[in-house]
């Protein structure tokens, strides 16, 4: 078994500010400085600015010249578009991860369902954020597609962050969790219609999550 390699400095810092955006650490619209940033993490500066490089092609990240750079907005209507994509790739890599999984995977996969599972019970919004951030790590893996997997790992942040700026308003957890427990047990099946169904049913409801998000004003 292959050791996994060391994150790169960049990955790190990609990972690290990722994350401070999902969670609205760092909020719509804030401006972000390199030399903060650095003083903040410890990452040097060829990292942080490697690293913003990335999150602007990920659209986590707007770059003005003479004017700075700013974490973007959260858009309803780009997030409907996303969705769009997300049905129709989506569906693609759950069926390719039905097929292609390994052995290892399919245990993965397996522990996943009944984690996500569990979260749906007990409703723990932060169980969830880590088994979402895992679970679509898995599939991109799984799918062996680097296409899709490279479309997977630029919407994914988007997508997290919508969900933990409106999920306690207008979202149910429960229900979310328990479409992906849905998805990760038709992967361990190697049942290629269910795991596409229930990922149409996941985007279904995540569309209509979206329009309740705009509808409350939120």
């Amino acid at each position: 078994m292959g050791v996994k390699p060391a994150q790169s400095l960049t990955d790190q810092a990609y990972s690290t500010l990722e994350e401070r955006i999902v969670t609205l650490q760092l909020a719509p619209g804030e401006v972000i400085s390199e030399g903060v940033v650095c003083e903040q993490t410890g990452f040097g500066r060829t990292p942080v600015r490697e690293a913003l490089q990335r999150l602007a092609q990920h659209h986590l990240v707007s770059i003005f010249p003479r004017r700075g750079m700013f974490v973007t907005e959260i858009n309803v209507q780009t997030h409907l578009q996303l969705l769009e994509l997300r049905r129709e790739i989506e569906r693609l890599m759950v069926c390719l991860a039905a097929r292609r999984r390994t052995a290892a995977e399919h245990l993965q996969f397996a522990e996943i369902a009944a984690a996500m599972e569990k979260a749906a019970e007990t409703n723990n919004d932060e169980h969830f954020m880590v088994l979402d951030k895992t679970f679509n790590a898995l599939v991109g893996k799984a799918c062996r597609n680097a296409f899709a997997q490279t479309s997977m790992e630029q919407w994914n942040p988007l997508s997290r962050r919508f969900w933990f700026r409106h999920h306690t308003l207008v979202g149910d957890l429960p229900k979310m969790a328990a479409l992906h427990a849905d998805i990760a047990w038709a992967i361990v099946a190697g049942d290629e219609d269910t795991a596409a169904r229930t990922s149409d049913l996941l985007v279904d409801y995540l569309t209509t999550f979206t329009r309740a998000a705009l509808d409350a004003g939120t």
